[in-house]
């Protein structure tokens, strides 16, 4: 069942609560704070990058399957991209470019899907 769009108020406000934080202003926010930026950006990388070829993990809190080409139905996936939420929120708003965070080891992408450049930043 395909799960509801992401309302862009409910994503924006999500990121805000974080953004000091992001932005190197503040300590690192609430758990729930930051689960609610990881999982609304991540649902809004389905909805833009929709498709089942790429699974993006951002643990602990959320995983997701999205890019269009193969779909992986087992085991591991052929194209995976993994990083930490930090990160992650940093390119989602921009703070952040693809190259420089693979550059930098900041992510962990193999596969040859596993390039999220086209859809970043999600958040701006």
């Amino acid at each position: 069942m395909p799960r509801r769009t992401v309302d862009p108020q409910e994503l924006r406000a999500a990121v805000l609560h974080v953004a000091p934080w992001l932005d190197g202003e503040a300590d690192e926010p609430p758990r729930a704070d930051l689960a609610a930026a990881v999982r609304l950006s991540l649902r809004t990388l389905e909805h833009v990058a929709p498709g089942r070829s790429v699974e993006v993990r951002v643990p602990p809190f959320a995983a997701v399957q999205c890019v269009a080409g193969p779909r992986h139905t087992r085991g591991t996936p052929p194209n995976v991209v993994q990083t930490d939420p930090r990160t992650w929120l940093e390119l989602a708003t921009g703070r952040l470019r693809w190259d420089d965070a693979l550059a930098a080891g900041r992510i962990d992408a193999s596969g040859s899907r596993a390039d999220l450049a086209p859809w970043l930043p999600i958040v701006r």
